[in-house]
């Protein structure tokens, strides 16, 4: 599986709360790490790019893809 890192508008344990809960309703096709003070979220899934940048929006944030890591 690929590794993506997102950067994420995230500001306080609601808004990280908020992307688990999005990812989570991926199931087991997605792994995913937050890094809350970095605004950083990784996430390991064969789904392509503009399917998880897409997904993580629902959460009313501001995202940036940086790459695969």
């Amino acid at each position: 599986m690929t590794k993506h890192e997102f950067e994420v508008a995230m500001t306080c344990e609601g808004c990280s709360g908020a992307v688990t809960r999005i990812l989570n309703k991926l199931g087991d096709e997605v792994k995913f790490e937050i890094d809350l003070p970095k605004k950083l979220v990784w996430i390991e899934s064969e789904k392509d790019v503009e399917f998880l940048t897409e997904t993580l929006k629902k959460c009313g944030k501001e995202v940036k893809y940086n790459g695969a890591k």
